[in-house]
């Protein structure tokens, strides 16, 4: 079987959010939180790629785990951003709704792993 992460929504939004962020923070001066911020983004879709394609049912689940981590760090970073003004509050608000859409997103696939056989070639 293929990899097929390029089909998963999850995978399509979070990949959004971060080209989103991007735009978002491009040409501001505040690299040491701007870095971290898109690295955490970043890491989103590239464990849900880098499980899927593991064709483990086991490694798949660890590698959502690891990304819905990555969302977690990721909202605490919006926050901080926030408070200290290089995020405007309703920008914020809505990066944060859409990063506690997708980690209930990545939960429900983990979850639809879990009595599933293990993915085979």
């Amino acid at each position: 079987m293929k990899s097929n992460f390029e089909n998963l929504d999850v995978w399509k939004i979070s990949c959004r959010l971060t080209i989103k962020l991007h735009e978002l923070l491009k040409g501001n001066s505040s690299f040491w939180i701007i870095d971290q911020i898109l690295r955490s983004a970043l890491s989103i879709p590239s464990n849900i790629a880098e499980g899927c394609d593991r064709n483990s049912n086991a490694e798949f689940r660890r590698f959502l785990n690891i990304a819905k981590g990555s969302a977690a760090e990721l909202r605490t970073q919006i926050y901080i951003a926030i408070q200290i003004g290089l995020v405007e509050k309703e920008n914020g608000k809505i990066i944060i709704d859409e990063l506690i859409s997708i980690t209930k997103m990545l939960q429900a696939l983990k979850n639809s792993l879990k009595d599933k056989p293990t993915i085979s070639d």
